[in-house]
């Protein structure tokens, strides 16, 4: 038999499958196959607002009014985003909006076109 991961969350050992998702009945998280597996293999999964997950060169588009800091510009719903660059840091997308030039965003703030 296959040994289960541990909850990535709290650690507990009392974990279970259901579909392809482990469940964790200690604290309820709930992650995928391949959130573990690409933590097993030191890499990062990012995913849009809907659970997609995003690569290196996706577009994406914003999904709700994002204020720029300092500035009075605002990045509107609906503004597609071409050839986005995955980071790690605070915020998860670099990228260049027309209009606007190079910015951070974070991958929930998006969607996968």
């Amino acid at each position: 038999m296959n040994k289960l991961p541990n909850c990535v969350k709290c650690g507990s050992e009392l974990t279970y499958e259901v579909q392809g998702i482990y469940n964790c009945p200690e604290c309820g998280h709930e992650w995928s196959k391949l959130s573990t597996e690409a933590s097993e293999n030191n890499g990062k999964v990012t995913r849009d607002s809907n659970g997609n997950i995003l690569q290196d060169g996706d577009d994406v588009s914003v999904i709700k009014d994002l204020k720029v800091k300092g500035s009075s510009s605002v990045v509107k719903v609906g503004t597609k985003v071409k050839n986005i660059k995955l980071v790690d840091g605070d915020h998860d997308i670099d990228c260049k909006i027309k209009g606007i030039g190079s910015m951070g965003l974070k991958s929930e703030f998006v969607k996968k076109i």
